[in-house]
């Protein structure tokens, strides 16, 4: 099922940073990771991801570092700072409360009241 853009793109970051909780990680491999996590519901493109990690890079969420790869190609990693995990905890947090907020509006029945 694809997505409406507007419904993800608030939640771009946090889908990021939870990546990158779970240890470092480069560009394509965060793009099939997330892909695989949300069984193919979110294929984020790298003109997304890149500007994405560029801004949590410069607000000091993550860092990058250029490694070589066992293939012997040079590939830039990311990886979570602790200002990073301490934000990924805040959208975690309000994300729950805005799901649950949502699921009570739509399960609501007015005989229920």
């Amino acid at each position: 099922m694809k997505f409406d853009k507007a419904l993800i793109s608030g939640s771009n970051a946090m889908l990021i940073l939870s990546l990158l909780k779970d240890g470092d990680k480069y560009g394509y491999e965060m793009v099939q990771e997330l892909k695989r996590r949300s069984k193919n519901a979110f294929e984020m493109k790298e003109g997304t991801l890149y500007p994405l990690l560029h801004a949590l890079e410069k607000a000091g969420e993550v860092q990058s570092y250029d490694k070589t790869a066992p293939t012997g190609r040079e590939r830039r990693y990311y990886r979570l700072t602790e200002k990073g995990a301490g934000r990924l905890e805040e959208k975690v947090t309000e994300w729950r409360v805005f799901s649950d907020s949502v699921n009570t509006v739509l399960s609501f029945s007015p005989s229920a009241g």
